[in-house]
């Protein structure tokens, strides 16, 4: 990043409407918020950019990665098992996939498709399945591994339940074993705060995920506004910034990029492409996407994806992004 900068979090009053706390919700609240910033064009001096991204160690196509679905395969249509279809169209997109919630089974099919993927993996309450899941896809050519932090609560006051399969906290200490368990880089998903993001820091994370989980915590912030504080309060730290959470085309990538992301995945925006048309749905939607991206980037000046430059962006009603 070019220079540091302040959260604009939550910006000018009345920019963000009340909800309910739903799901939907908070989709819509992370929508209006990309939705208000606005791109100031530098176009002078401005050539071809180059979305070369290197993330863990590898040399991606682009910073717009896959998303962490789970749970896919019960929906699949015409035979097709989506979550190996979008690990397909990673492969041939050259972009890093994430898989969530999986048997080990399933992980290791997709592994087969050749994706270079992530598995994150649920804050199980028996410690001792977190830790073979990890083993498993340590073994099966995982570039990460990690956990989702944000899963702990279910809607009843307790903690959450999963296929039958009880959930729990996830401790400092806990982050700490298991980054120290692998050799591979270890992922904190669901992180929503600087205070989560410097806990993560310390318990030796590689990288962490800006999310909320698609709505899971009522009333939360959107992802984008909490990427400038954390962005600074991780500077220097080696941790790698993802983010998620209503990225639907390049230009939602382009502003969370430029607010402190490294990388970016998509989600909703590839489910119905993925659904109707398989691996090909979602090569052509990831391809649409890194076009817009190079648009932004050519009218912002922007050479490669690693030098975002934050002020260029601003609110509509005014305020600048600094």
């Amino acid at each position: 990043m070019s220079e540091e900068i302040k959260s604009p979090w939550p910006g000018p009053a009345g920019l963000i409407p009340v909800t309910g706390g739903r799901a939907d919700d908070a989709n819509a609240h992370n929508r209006v918020y990309l939705d208000q910033i606005l791109v100031e064009m530098r176009v002078i001096d401005s050539v071809l950019p180059d979305l070369t991204t290197e993330i863990f160690g590898e040399k991606f196509a682009s910073p717009i990665m896959m998303p962490a679905f789970s749970h896919l395969d019960k929906v699949g249509e015409d035979g097709r098992t989506p979550m190996e279809e979008y690990a397909v169209a990673a492969k041939e997109l050259n972009v890093l996939n994430w898989v969530g919630m999986e048997s080990n089974e399933t992980f290791a099919a997709i592994a087969a498709t050749g994706a270079k993927t992530v598995r994150i993996i649920k804050p199980f309450a028996d410690h001792e399945r977190i830790y073979s899941e990890m083993a498993f896809a340590e073994c099966h050519g995982a570039v990460a591994v990690g956990v989702d932090i944000d899963h702990i609560a279910g809607t009843d006051g307790n903690y959450d339940v999963v296929d039958g399969i009880p959930l729990g906290p996830v401790l400092g200490e806990d982050l700490r074993k298991y980054a120290a368990s692998t050799k591979l880089p270890f992922v904190a998903k669901g992180v929503l705060s600087v205070h989560d993001a410097l806990k993560a820091r310390d318990a030796g994370c590689s990288a962490i995920v800006v999310s909320h989980h698609h709505g899971r915590i009522p009333f939360g912030i959107p992802p984008v506004s909490v990427l400038p504080a954390i962005r600074k309060a991780l500077e220097g730290s080696g941790v790698a910034i993802f983010a998620d959470c209503s990225i639907d085309d390049g230009r939602d990538a382009y502003k969370a990029l430029a607010l402190g992301a490294d990388a970016v995945s998509v989600g909703r925006g590839i489910l119905n492409p993925l659904l109707k048309e398989g691996s090909k749905g979602v090569v052509d939607k990831v391809t649409r996407m890194n076009q817009e991206l190079t648009e932004m980037m050519l009218y912002t000046g922007i050479r490669d994806t690693s030098s975002f430059d934050p002020t260029v962006l601003h609110f509509k009603e005014g305020m600048r992004i600094d």
